[in-house]
């Protein structure tokens, strides 16, 4: 499957984006999907997933009550709404899927075969 992250941008502290993930070349439904930030110098970090065959969202801490994430598979699409967005949010962002991944492992992205492009995110003060 190819993955094309999309929707970022230079935003102020307390706006919102929402980040698209589109996948081709198989059937979405069959994979979770996730999606990771990097900042200059620092490591990956999970943000949020949706596990397959499941609506329900996984996020991080960090995240949780300001991102959303939702899919579409009958557009082979995945979302992430970000909202009350603050400086320490800019990063790179980029989404990732796997068709076997284990609940367990869902934040590791090692444990994710594809990998789209990534998009830049950038939050002023």
């Amino acid at each position: 499957v190819q993955l094309q992250a999309s929707g970022g941008g230079s935003v102020q502290a307390g706006d919102s984006l929402r980040l698209s993930c589109a996948a081709s070349g198989r059937t979405f439904s069959g994979y979770s999907v996730g999606w990771f930030r990097q900042a200059p110098g620092k490591e990956r970090e999970f943000l949020a997933a949706s596990k397959r065959y499941n609506s329900n969202g996984i996020y991080a801490d960090s995240v949780k009550g300001r991102f959303a994430i939702s899919r579409d598979n009958a557009k082979n699409m995945v979302y992430l709404q970000m909202n009350g967005l603050k400086p320490e949010d800019t990063a790179v962002y980029y989404c990732a899927a796997s068709s076997t991944i284990i609940s367990s492992n869902i934040s590791n992205g090692r444990f994710y075969s594809y990998w789209g492009q990534g998009t830049q995110v950038t939050v002023s003060s």
